[in-house]
């Protein structure tokens, strides 16, 4: 058993704060444009799609101002409605925490979208090759929730149980780490040995990360207690659930679409 003592933040200079959760985003942001930028070189010589390089740079911008504003909507939207239609200058208070993944995701997925046509690429191309990347930023953050003492598990009697004394003193499953395993590690090992070492085929990285993430999000909920403000829906599923349900059937609905037009 271990007892949560990490502090969020890492260099405090005042006027100045410098946290982990904001480290765990610029982090996962720039080592995920690294290597994307090796994933796109190796699948340009391996097919006859055609892209600039140097265009992926572009793509960062879209992308900070995706996760940013729809991981925030979306926490809104998803999670705490009531509570930031009553407070509306908490909304702009990113830095504090309260930001949802599956609103990211949309985000992320409108933004690629208008990058794609700009460019003149194909938007599941992208999207491939922001799968591949994207659980480097997911692992990073759980690690960061963690930190936290957020996102925290449900109470289990387990020898590796932490207790987050910023919750309450009674031992939990450290749910973060599982997730950070589970949409971190194995996620990114699936679809990387994938992409490098099976011939590359456009949309599928894009449907295995939204079935993949789906399933492995579910399995981490079973340990992670719900959120306070939502609880269950139907007395059985949290929200983190049902979004990833929604996840792994527009999943298998694009599996459907590309296998129907024979580019897959």
């Amino acid at each position: 058993m271990y007892t949560h003592n990490l502090d969020p933040i890492l260099i405090d200079f005042g006027l100045i704060v410098i946290r982990w959760y904001s480290l765990a985003y610029i982090f996962g942001i720039v080592i995920g444009w690294w290597f994307g930028k090796k994933i796109i070189s190796h699948v340009l010589k391996k097919t006859n799609l055609k892209f600039k390089l140097n265009d992926f740079d572009d793509l960062i911008s879209y992308l900070i101002i995706s996760i940013i504003v729809g991981g925030r909507i979306g926490y809104i939207i998803f999670y705490n409605f009531e509570y930031y239609i009553s407070n509306p200058l908490e909304i702009i208070k990113v830095w504090e925490g309260g930001m949802s993944f599956h609103g990211a995701l949309i985000g992320i997925i409108i933004g690629t979208y208008f990058f794609s046509k700009k460019k003149g690429v194909l938007t599941f191309f992208i999207l491939d090759i922001i799968a591949c990347v994207a659980p480097i930023g997911i692992f990073l953050g759980r690690i960061a929730n963690f930190i936290n003492s957020e996102l925290v598990g449900k109470v289990a009697n387990i020898s590796w149980s932490v207790i987050f004394p910023l919750v309450d003193t009674v031992p939990r499953h450290p749910s973060q780490l599982y997730e950070a395993m589970l949409e971190g590690v194995i996620l990114f090992l699936i679809l990387n040995i994938l992409i490098f070492k099976k011939e590359y085929k456009v949309g599928t990285s894009s449907y295995l990360f939204l079935i993949y993430y789906g399933i492995f999000r579910i399995i981490s909920e079973i340990f992670r207690e719900p959120d306070a403000q939502i609880g269950y829906l139907f007395g059985f599923f949290s929200m983190g659930t049902m979004l990833s349900l929604f996840m792994i059937l527009s999943g298998f609905v694009i599996l459907v679409i590309f296998k129907k037009k024979n580019e897959i």
